[in-house]
C-alpha cells in the first residue's frame, strides 16, 4: 500500500503528515467488517465531517467571489456544487475507486466504480486533509479538484436534478422509499399538463406541475427540497422518529 499511498498523494498534490488518516478515508465499512481483527477503522465519520468541510469551503469561496448574490442565489448555487454527482466526477479524475479498501462483497458486486462509495470517499478525503492539514489545504484541493463544476454552476450550466438530490439528502439516513404518483392532467393531447405528488413512506412532501410527467417530477421534488421552513422539518423528523429508525435525522433539525 505504500506505493499506491504516494502514487495517491502525487494525484492529490498532498503528502499527508498522518498517513492512518488517508487510509481510514479510503477504509469502506465493508472491509472493516470483513476484517475486524485487524481494527480498521471505516471512513464513515470522515465522510460526515467532509460533508461539513466541503459546504463550509464552497459557502466561503462563493460568500467572497460573488457579492453581488443574495442568498437564495448562493444556496442555489451551492447545491448545484455539493452533491453526489460531483463529489463522484473528482472521485473518478483522481481514479480514487482504485485505492479503496473493500471487503470481497463489495469488491465482486462492483463497489470501486459505485457512485455512492466514490462521492462518499471523496468527502472522507476532503475531511483526511483538513485535519491533517487544515482548512487552507482542505480548500485548495477541493479547488483545485471541483474548479471547473464550480465555474460551470455559477454560470448556470449545471441543470439541477432535484429527484437525485432530494433522494440523496432523505435516503442517506432513511429506508423509507420515495415514490412519485401522478394525481392529474389537463389539457388536449398535443399540449397537457400534468400534475405529480411526491411521497415519502406514505407522507406527501411536495407537489408539481409540468408540460411531461418528468418535468412534473423534478418540479415535486424541487418542492420537497424547498420546504426548508420549520413546520416541513417538524413535520418530517416526526415522522422518521415514529418510525423509530435507527439514526437521528440531524439535519432535518440544523
Amino acid at each position: 500500500m505504500k506505493s499506491k499511498s504516494y502514487e495517491l498523494q502525487k494525484k492529490i498534490n498532498y503528502e499527508f503528515q498522518d498517513v492512518k488518516l488517508l487510509k481510514e478515508a479510503l477504509t469502506h465499512s465493508s472491509y472493516s467488517n470483513e476484517y475486524k481483527k485487524i481494527k480498521n477503522r471505516n471512513n464513515e465519520r470522515l465522510e460526515f465531517l467532509g460533508d461539513s468541510i466541503l459546504g463550509l469551503i464552497i459557502s466561503n469561496y462563493l460568500f467572497r467571489l460573488k457579492k453581488e448574490l443574495p442568498e437564495g442565489e448562493l444556496t442555489k448555487i451551492r447545491a448545484a456544487i455539493v452533491c453526489e454527482r460531483s463529489l463522484k466526477e473528482v472521485a473518478k479524475s483522481i481514479q480514487l475507486g482504485e485505492y479503496l479498501y473493500l471487503g470481497k462483497g463489495e469488491e465482486s458486486t462492483g463497489g470501486r466504480t459505485r457512485d455512492s462509495i466514490l462521492a462518499d470517499a471523496t468527502e472522507a478525503l476532503i475531511a483526511a486533509i483538513y485535519l491533517d492539514g487544515g482548512f487552507r489545504k482542505a480548500t485548495d484541493f477541493v479547488l483545485e479538484h471541483m474548479g471547473d463544476i464550480i465555474s460551470q454552476a455559477i454560470q448556470g450550466k449545471i441543470m439541477r436534478d432535484y429527484k437525485t438530490q432530494l433522494q440523496e439528502l432523505i435516503q442517506k439516513d432513511n429506508k423509507e422509499n420515495i415514490t412519485y404518483k401522478l394525481v392529474d392532467q389537463l389539457g388536449p393531447d398535443h399540449d397537457k399538463t400534468f400534475k405529480m405528488n411526491v411521497f415519502l413512506g406514505e407522507k406527501l412532501i411536495g407537489t408539481g406541475i409540468g408540460k411531461s410527467k418528468k418535468e412534473a417530477e423534478q418540479e415535486a421534488a424541487k418542492d420537497a427540497m424547498e420546504a426548508e421552513n420549520w413546520l416541513w422539518k417538524r413535520k418530517l423528523y416526526r415522522y422518521l422518529f415514529d418510525k423509530k429508525t435507527e439514526k437521528k435525522m440531524m439535519f432535518f433539525v440544523i
